[in-house]
């Protein structure tokens, strides 16, 4: 059965799981061999028991349509969390979750299904059920390890268009997260193929 990952972009009313909300986010289901498999995208419906961050309030009047892509009929957080699950589970083989930065966007997500679904993303000593069944996934640093580079700096990496398969990143989640599968798709490429050494790509960048 092939594995999956799931390229995974959240969009937040702050930098904090324990004091704000998670508004949006989406994921994209990539089979090893590189082929997009699926597409989950959701709107939440801010915590009561959280408050947004003023910074990042501040940051979301700048991106008006970002904003409204991530409030517009939220859905709530458990209904959502368990829906997204259910997707998720009902991928045979094994299962990644993967982002880029995984810090950021795996540790909302861990914590909203443990909140809100009984489950988590690694399997450790926490109530509830593992929802991914491998080792999560950092894009960039799956990137280091394809090119063999040793630069740790790559978040300010500008891909080409065509490795983020032409889709803008807009701040909606689903927009980012689609642009985030594609480059995974790439680099599973190359790293499936058996005829070319990573270098040959490695102008690209």
């Amino acid at each position: 059965m092939p594995a999956h990952y799931f390229v995974t972009d959240i969009e937040a009313d702050g930098p904090s799981p324990s004091q704000n909300s998670m508004l949006s986010f989406a994921s994209i289901a990539v089979r090893n061999d590189g082929m997009l498999a699926g597409e989950f995208e959701a709107v939440l419906t801010p915590r009561r028991d959280r408050q947004p961050n003023p910074q990042t309030m501040a940051w979301w009047k700048t991106q008006p349509e970002a904003w409204q892509a991530a409030t517009t009929r939220p859905e709530p957080p458990d209904r959502v969390m368990r829906r997204f699950s259910a997707w998720v589970e009902s991928y045979a083989g094994k299962r990644a979750f993967a982002a880029r930065p995984l810090l950021f966007d795996g540790l909302w997500i861990d914590h909203y299904l443990r909140e809100f679904a009984e489950r988590h993303i690694l399997d450790v000593p926490h109530s509830g059920k593992t929802l991914f069944t491998a080792g999560a996934l950092d894009i960039d640093t799956y990137l280091l390890g394809i090119f063999n580079r040793r630069d740790p700096l790559t978040a300010n990496i500008a891909f080409p268009e065509d490795w983020l398969g032409h889709h803008e990143h807009t701040h909606r989640a689903v927009d980012d997260a689609r642009g985030y599968a594609t480059v995974l798709s790439k680099l599973l490429t190359i790293a499936g193929t058996q005829d070319r050494h990573p270098n040959d790509f490695i102008a690209a960048l």
